[in-house]
């Protein structure tokens, strides 16, 4: 029997500041640049979560040196990433990081030796063709046996040759990032070019863009289809990471769902994060939203609206839009988000099949979800080993008596903490002031 979490019901306006750890986008994209600079690097205040972790561990058995030295952050300490000749043999555990199984390969590539990649048994149905079939077009050996996903092994030379690449990303951001964190130390330097149709998420590649620049590198992004990346040197970095943004939508969406107030401090002026997307959607939604220099608050207004939202761009905050279109008082129509029957689960069905057991009415289009707000009942909610669906079964709850999440625990993929960090906002209001940190 899969242990389950009794969801708690908020019996009153939420009134919190909810400090968070690092992003994990980031934090996975500067490990990996730091990997393969020039010198060593320092990222503080880094996320430590499952995805980070297996991230570390798979460039430690590289050869990378990543040592734990003592920072600012009250979410642990920096690291201190040393890089290294990359060399095999090795494994590496993917786990369910979709950054992992498609930021790694091309690295592995760099490395001598082979490197045997695998992960969670959900993870052998996450799509890897594209990424897989543009190192072979790079002259490198890869044995997959015909699956195109894990398990598989990257045969490394220790070289790229580089060259012009057409793939079709339409699948997942992920792929060009991939091939374009390497591009540098392809012979040739590396042009990406997409095919297919348009790229989802797309503000997670201009993150990559962004980070390839921080550390120096030449990269020219003459349309919204091509990247050309020149060949050189890669820069150390010193960096604080951002706080997740995307992780903030649970605790953003509670505001919502109370008719509260919730602040997320350290919420950057400019970033590449798609969760910054939660600004114009709660927005739209009926909440006031506001960013200052102390950082983002939501205050709910009473009324929570539907919308009809294209979330093409900003997809992996669904489950939390879902389940507040689901309490507000009209129907929403979610488009643009085919992608996600390709995540950690099919989210779509999940979200349906999930939202509908508890008395909802959720219709899955061919590219999104149809949500008509029903008067809702607690049971068991299944999270399906994905962190996302299990922070919006938490935000049914705090309006919905008894719901019982299975498997919380999947939220330390990107937020250790999650029950104590949601559990600390609700007792907030019992704090001198309202607010605890």
């Amino acid at each position: 029997m899969i242990e389950t979490w009794p969801a708690p019901t908020a019996d009153g306006p939420v009134t919190a500041d909810v400090p968070l750890p690092g992003s994990k986008s980031l934090t996975n994209r500067y490990l990996v640049l730091a990997a393969l600079a020039d010198e060593p690097s320092r990222l503080r205040a880094p996320l430590r979560s499952r995805d980070t972790l297996l991230m570390a561990e798979a460039l430690r058995a590289l050869g990378t040196r990543i040592d734990d030295v003592g920072g600012t952050s009250p979410f642990g300490d920096d690291w201190f990433v040393h890089p290294r000749p990359l060399h095999g043999p090795a494994q590496v555990d993917c786990g369910l990081a979709g950054t992992v199984m498609r930021f790694l390969p091309p690295v592995a590539a760099l490395a001598t030796g082979d490197v045997r990649f695998d992960g969670d048994p959900r993870a052998r149905d996450r799509p890897m063709g594209p990424v897989l079939q543009a190192l072979r077009d790079l002259g490198v050996w890869v044995d997959d046996d015909g699956t195109g996903r894990l398990p598989f092994t990257v045969h490394g030379t220790g070289r790229l040759r580089g060259g012009t690449l057409r793939i079709d990303a339409s699948a997942s951001s992920q792929f060009v990032s991939a091939l374009l964190l390497v591009g540098a130390r392809c012979e040739e330097g590396l042009v990406v070019e997409h095919v297919g149709p348009p790229i989802p998420s797309e503000p997670h590649v201009v993150m990559t863009v962004e980070a390839l620049r921080d550390v120096g590198v030449v990269i020219d992004t003459e349309d919204a289809a091509t990247w050309r990346v020149e060949p050189g040197a890669m820069g150390a970095l010193d960096v604080q990471v951002e706080p997740d943004l995307s992780n903030a939508a649970p605790f953003l969406a509670a505001a919502a769902v109370t008719g509260g107030r919730v602040t997320v401090p350290g919420w950057p002026q400019y970033t590449t994060q798609a969760g910054d997307g939660l600004r114009d959607l709660l927005d739209e939604m009926g909440c006031d939203v506001a960013l200052d220099r102390e950082g983002l608050t939501v205050e709910g207004s009473g009324e929570l609206y539907g919308i009809d939202a294209d979330l093409h761009a900003v997809g992996e905050l669904t489950p939390v839009v879902a389940a507040l279109a689901a309490l507000a008082d009209s129907p929403s129509h979610l488009r643009g988000i085919a992608h996600l029957r390709g995540h950690e689960t099919d989210r779509l069905a999940a979200l349906a099949t999930e939202f509908n057991k508890l008395g909802g009415d959720v219709t899955e289009t061919a590219d999104g979800l149809l949500i008509n707000p029903r008067p809702l009942h607690g049971g068991r909610f299944a999270t399906y080993d994905d962190h996302r669906i299990a922070t919006a079964g938490a935000v049914l709850g705090l309006r919905v008596p008894g719901i019982l999440v299975e498997d919380i625990g999947t939220t330390a993929k990107t937020l250790p903490g999650f029950t104590a960090l949601w559990q600390g906002m609700l007792d907030a209001r019992a704090e001198p002031g309202g607010v605890r940190g």
